[in-house]
C-alpha cells in the first residue's frame, strides 16, 4: 500500500519528508511532497499505485489500497480533512504537536518525532481536525430467501467480479497461499484471470500449510514458491515484525511471523498479491462460532468483521507494505461483504461444517481435501503452534512478569508472550500514555 503523511500548515516540507522517510518501505516507486496554501502533503507509493501520486497537486493524498478501500487526506475549506474506508483496510493515524498543528500518517512511527498524543482515524469516518464524524458502518442485511444453490452461485460470481477488478489494476500479481479454504479460493479464482499467477507459502518444515498449499498449486497450475523455516528464523525477525506491526498483541504477532516472511518472498517476484483475509468473519470460519446460539451468530459475525481493521487487516497491510507490495483483499470487496451479510447463517454453518456456503460455491474449483479441510489457526497451520509461548516462558521469569505486566498507562499484559513482544515494542517506540490506537484481538489468551 502507499504511505501518506502531512501537516495542516504550509512550510512543513522538512517535517513531511522526515515522516515519509519513516514509512519509505510502503513506497519504492516514488515519493513526492507538495506545499499548499494551508497544508503540506506527501506520499510514497509502490508501482501498482503510482496513479495515487497524480492527485497530490490537487491537494489530495490517498493510500488507495483498492476499490473502495482507501485512506485519504484532502485540503479543503481552508483546512485538512482525513477520511478512512468502511472496514479500515487502509490505515491512518493523527496527532498534534505542542503548538497544536495537526499531523497525519499511514503508520504511527512517522508521527513519533512530532506528536505525543496519537489517535487512529476510526474506520468509516471523516475527521476535520476537530470532530470525528462517522459516515458509514457495517449493518445487518435482510436475509436471502433463495435456496442454497442459487446463493452459492451468486457468491461465486461476486467473488469472480472482485478478483477481476483487482487483476485489472495491473502489475505482476501473486497470491499468499496457506492451503486453507480462503487463500485457496483467492488463488484458484485469480488463476483464471491473471496472466501469470504466482503463489507463495511459508511454514516450518513439515507444517500442514506447506503440503496443502502445494496441492492447491498443482491443482490450479500456478508457479509456486515456498519459504521453509526453522524456529530460529522466527525468533530472529521478532523485533522487525513488532516494528512494522506497531503492536504487541500476541495473537496478531503469532499470525504475522510467517505472513511477513511469505510477503518478503513474494516481493521478489510480484508487485501485488491476493490475501484470503475476511473469509472467516463473513462465513463463520472459527470453531467457537459453531457453539453459539444461531440467533446471536449474525451479530457476532458483524462484530468480528468490525474488529478486523486493527488486528488481522493490520497484519495484511504491514506484511505487504513492509516489502513495498500491495495486498488485495478480495473477500472484503464491498459487493462481496454486502452479499455475505444477506446469506442466512444456516448456510454458513451447516451440519457442523463451517463456511459451508463458500465450500459449495467453490465445488470443483479446488481439491476435495482443501474443500473439506477444517479451520486451523494461522500459526498452527504454519507450524508455529505453541513454540513462541514456550520460548517466552523460558525468557521471562515469573518474578519479572509480575513486575512488568502492568504498564504505566494501566494496561495489563496477559501473558509472558505478550510481555516479550512489549519489550521489543517499548524499545522501538517508547511508552505511551494512551494506546487506544492499538487493537487487541478478541479472545486473546489470558493468564
Amino acid at each position: 500500500m502507499a504511505g501518506i503523511a502531512g501537516v495542516n500548515k504550509p512550510g512543513k516540507e522538512r517535517q513531511v519528508k522526515m515522516m515519509l522517510d519513516k514509512i519509505a518501505h510502503r513506497g519504492g516507486y516514488g515519493a513526492e511532497v507538495e506545499e499548499k496554501k494551508e497544508n503540506t502533503l506527501g506520499i510514497v507509493y509502490p508501482k501498482v499505485q503510482s496513479e495515487s501520486a497524480q492527485k497530490l497537486n490537487k491537494g489530495i493524498v490517498a493510500d488507495e489500497a483498492e476499490d473502495s478501500h482507501s485512506a485519504v487526506a484532502r485540503a479543503e475549506n481552508g483546512g485538512l480533512t482525513l477520511k478512512r474506508d468502511l472496514l479500515g483496510i487502509a490505515p491512518l493515524y493523527y496527532g498534534k504537536d505542542k503548538g497544536g498543528d495537526l499531523y497525519f500518517a499511514s503508520e504511527v512511527k512517522a508521527l513519533l518525532d512530532f506528536c505525543d498524543d496519537i489517535k487512529q482515524v476510526p474506520k468509516g469516518s471523516r475527521f476535520d481536525g476537530k470532530k470525528v464524524k462517522m459516515q458509514s458502518m457495517i449493518e445487518p442485511k435482510q436475509e436471502f430467501k433463495k435456496d442454497s444453490e442459487q446463493i452459492a452461485e451468486g457468491l461465486k460470481q461476486k467473488l469472480i467480479h472482485s478478483i477481476q477488478k483487482r487483476v485489472e489494476l495491473g502489475g505482476k500479481i501473486g497470491s499468499w497461499l496457506s492451503g486453507g479454504l480462503d487463500s485457496s479460493t483467492m488463488s484458484a479464482l485469480a488463476k483464471k484471470y491473471a496472466d501469470d499467477l504466482q503463489t507463495f507459502a511459508a511454514g516450518i518444515k513439515g507444517a500442514p500449510d506447506l503440503e496443502y498449499a502445494r496441492e492447491v498449486a498443482r491443482f490450479i497450475d500456478s508457479e509456486h514458491h515456498e519459504v521453509v523455516l526453522n524456529f530460529s528464523d522466527l525468533i530472529k525477525i521478532l523485533p522487525e515484525v513488532v516494528y512494522h506491526l506497531e503492536s504487541f498483541d500476541a495473537l496478531l504477532i503469532r499470525s504475522t511471523l510467517t505472513n511477513y516472511l511469505v510477503a518478503e518472498k513474494a516481493s521478489d517476484h510480484v508487485e501485488s498479491v491476493f490475501s484470503g483475509e475476511g473469509g472467516d468473519e463473513l462465513f463463520a470460519g472459527y470453531a467457537y462460532l459453531k457453539d453459539m446460539d444461531r440467533e446471536k451468530l449474525p451479530n457476532e459475525l458483524l462484530d468480528i468483521t468490525d474488529r478486523l481493521h486493527n488486528t488481522a487487516l493490520q497484519r495484511v497491510d504491514r506484511s505487504a507494505s513492509a516489502h513495498g507490495t500491495v495486498a488485495h483483499i478480495g473477500f472484503l470487496d464491498q459487493e462481496v461483504v454486502d452479499y455475505a451479510m444477506k446469506i442466512p447463517v444456516k448456510y454458513k454453518i451447516r451440519d457442523g461444517v463451517e463456511k459451508w456456503i463458500l465450500r459449495r460455491a467453490m465445488q470443483g474449483e479446488l481439491p476435495e481435501s482443501v474443500l473439506n479441510r477444517k479451520k486451523a489457526k494461522f500459526w498452527k497451520g504454519a507450524g508455529v503452534s505453541d513454540l513462541i509461548s514456550e520460548y517466552a516462558e523460558k525468557q521471562i521469569t515469573d518474578e519479572d512478569f509480575q513486575k512488568e505486566r502492568t504498564l504505566k498507562n494501566g494496561r495489563v499484559l496477559n501473558t509472558k508472550e505478550e510481555l516479550l513482544y512489549y519489550r521489543y515494542f517499548k524499545e522501538h517506540f517508547g511508552e505511551f500514555k494512551d494506546l487506544s490506537w492499538m487493537g487487541r484481538t478478541k479472545g486473546a489468551p489470558e493468564v
